[in-house]
């Protein structure tokens, strides 16, 4: 393996004698712990990859072995330090210039040669995702996506400066204090291959800090054409340090492992699939680094007995325009309701699916049977991730899978259930959602205030569910929106938006320069 060394002992005498090493191979059924009282075993593939200066990240929540190619986890130490490197030096950046970052910014993306070079590179990047099968949704570049990159810029170019905004005064004697709002440090941040989030990425530099981000691998062509282009001329033109956003060139997931691992990020930020991004934080976790993950989604609507018909249809239909988190994902009918309110919501869900490219139904096992025979007999082409598949239009669903997330491409998919009553469904939204977001439909004033007391969600509603949005909602471009799956989050909101991104510092401002704790008076000075 390497050079070893045992301790010394001088943590006294029950301290047991430590042997380290350098980890330079692994040998195929090695047997690696995790948790503390649990062992993953080395595969051949791994052994065989496994290189001197490669990294193995063990994630101690799953016992997941990660392996880390020395040059990927070179690509992420080089772009975190740029970022701190640049964050030393941000103190010396004035609020004003930051401002002139974001305009020079959104100007390059106004600007027809530059927009015309990241466009040929995002042709590329759609391009080589088609061929491997992959979905382009939202890889593919538009005007509309342009547009709010623009906006979103300008947003954070318009945005209050935070760094030294004092959030509190408490006077005493002789003295004051001040608590003020500070600049975190470097955040991490790693995104799914959508070219749009840069503008989100970029919002935390309007409080001070720094980002190095990874991009998923499908728009990494984008990714560095906007930083070739837009990016770094901006940094350069406003008079930021290098490194104030950087992009962490890599196309493999390990360079993300690396960067989460590293323990200069001040804050690790992860969006993405469920499952990659709670991989990603339990990596940065064991670094020690705060995290803020937005993963799973997928929000749910309950009508009652007081909801009014027409508002369920608009709410299902406008919830469905397309799949992001805060799309619906799981409906509940009361059972007093469901003679009339059924075929309302299987109204709005095949309008909307005339709107993309069918519909897909999942229904509670003991539901099925309330469904007219055309839905549960009929099949239906559903556009997948892999491409099209033939499929039952409507399907049993087990109770306890309630809460699984549809990842759809163009074929809207939604869960059904029928309850007894608001309260049953908002109980089986705390027990089986990721506890994201819940509308209620109902006219009932006192039925909204017992619901939203009831669930245990950051984002309630009255309607349509596609509202949960930084931007759209708060004016703010989002980093991410954060559901409480692992529980509240502590002193912040389920939006984490730039200028979310702070610390804060105390100040004192002392006018009795004879000040002392015991009273005790200034002594004179000796001659």
């Amino acid at each position: 393996m390497g050079s070893e060394r045992v301790d010394d002992g001088s943590l006294g005498s029950k301290a047991q004698a430590v042997r380290t090493g350098r980890l330079e191979a692994l040998a195929p059924g090695q047997a690696i712990p995790f948790g503390g009282d649990r062992l993953a075993y080395v595969s051949p593939e791994l052994a065989a990859a496994f290189r001197p200066g490669d990294h193995l990240v063990v994630v101690q929540d799953t016992g997941d072995l990660l392996h880390v190619p020395a040059a990927d986890r070179a690509a992420a130490q080089v772009a975190v330090g740029r970022a701190a490197e640049a964050f030393a030096r941000m103190g010396q950046v004035s609020d004003a210039a930051i401002t002139a970052f974001f305009e020079a910014f959104a100007r390059r993306l106004e600007d027809a040669a530059a927009w015309t070079a990241i466009a040929a590179a995002n042709a590329a990047d759609v391009e080589a995702a088609r061929a491997r099968g992959r979905s382009t949704t939202r890889l593919a570049v538009s005007p509309a996506m342009r547009a709010d990159m623009v906006a979103g810029l300008r947003a954070w170019r318009d945005a209050p400066a935070a760094r030294g905004r004092v959030l509190e005064t408490v006077r005493h004697p002789g003295w004051s204090v001040e608590q003020v709002m500070a600049p975190l440090g470097v955040v991490g941040f790693v995104f799914e291959g959508r070219p749009n989030v840069f503008a989100d990425a970029a919002g935390v530099i309007r409080g001070g800090n720094t980002v190095a981000f990874r991009i998923g691998s499908d728009a990494l062509r984008t990714a560095r054409a906007i930083v070739a282009e837009a990016l770094d001329p901006a940094l350069v033109e406003a008079g930021l340090p290098d490194g104030a956003a950087v992009l962490v060139d890599s196309a493999a997931h390990a360079a993300g492992w690396a960067m989460f691992a590293d323990s200069r990020l001040a804050l690790a930020v992860a969006r993405g699939s469920g499952p990659a991004v709670a991989q990603l934080g339990a990596i940065a976790r064991r670094a020690g680094t705060p995290v803020s993950l937005h993963g799973t989604g997928g929000a749910w609507i309950v009508a009652d007995a007081a909801a009014d018909a027409d508002r369920l249809f608009a709410a299902v239909f406008h919830s469905l325009d397309r799949k992001v988190c805060n799309t619906l994902n799981t409906c509940c009918i009361v059972e007093n309701r469901a003679a009339d309110l059924l075929p309302v919501f299987l109204e709005a869900l095949e309008r909307a699916g005339a709107r993309r490219r069918g519909c897909k139904l999942h229904v509670a096992a003991a539901d099925f049977a309330r469904l007219p025979e055309r839905w549960r007999t009929a099949r239906t082409t559903v556009i997948r991730a892999e491409g099209p598949v033939e499929e039952p239009l409507a399907e049993p669903l087990a109770d306890a899978d309630l809460g699984r997330e549809w990842e759809w491409e163009e074929t809207p998919e939604v869960s059904l259930k029928i309850v007894a009553d608001a309260a049953e469904a908002a109980q089986l939204f705390n027990a089986l959602s990721p506890r994201f977001a819940a509308a209620l439909i109902s006219e009932d004033a006192e039925a909204h205030a017992r619901f939203y007391e009831a669930v245990d969600a950051p984002f309630v509603g009255d309607g349509f569910t596609r509202w949960v949005d930084g931007q759209y909602a708060l004016n703010r471009p989002e980093l991410g929106l954060s559901n409480w799956e692992h529980g509240r989050l502590f002193a912040r909101g389920g939006v984490l938006a730039g200028d979310g991104v702070f610390t804060v510092r105390a100040r004192v401002r002392q006018a009795d320069p004879h000040l002392d704790r015991g009273g005790q008076p200034t002594p004179p000075r000796a001659g």
